[in-house]
């Protein structure tokens, strides 16, 4: 699969791993409980845009261009859930930051 191929399983394997070994906090309404946050903007972002892993993700169809710089590859996995998705793109970018690469992870509700 080649060098960038290996890294993004591997931070894709750690996302996973992380999204799911979560335990979000639900929020409580009465007399319902809701484990999910609506409308989560998460993902990782990785730096510089030209740079040559940003470079390979676009080859692979993978993320988009940031609007505040950088590549964006969105967390879609875990539905609804927040707490998932955050936990799975800071893993993420500790992966690839482990293999120095400038990742940062980002999270927002709408």
């Amino acid at each position: 699969m080649g060098h960038f191929g290996d890294i993004w399983l591997a931070a894709r394997a750690a996302g996973a791993k992380a999204g799911i070994e979560c335990k979000p906090t639900p929020m409580l309404i009465n007399p319902f409980s809701y484990y999910h946050a609506n409308g989560p903007l998460v993902g990782v972002n990785i730096r510089p845009a030209n740079g040559p892993f940003a470079r390979w993700l676009k080859q692979q169809n993978v993320g988009c261009k940031s609007h505040h710089g950088g590549w964006d590859v969105s967390i879609r996995a875990f539905g609804q859930s927040h707490a998932r998705k955050t936990a799975a793109a800071h893993a993420m970018a500790a992966v690839l930051r482990a293999a120095d690469i400038k990742a940062y992870a980002y999270d927002r509700l709408d």
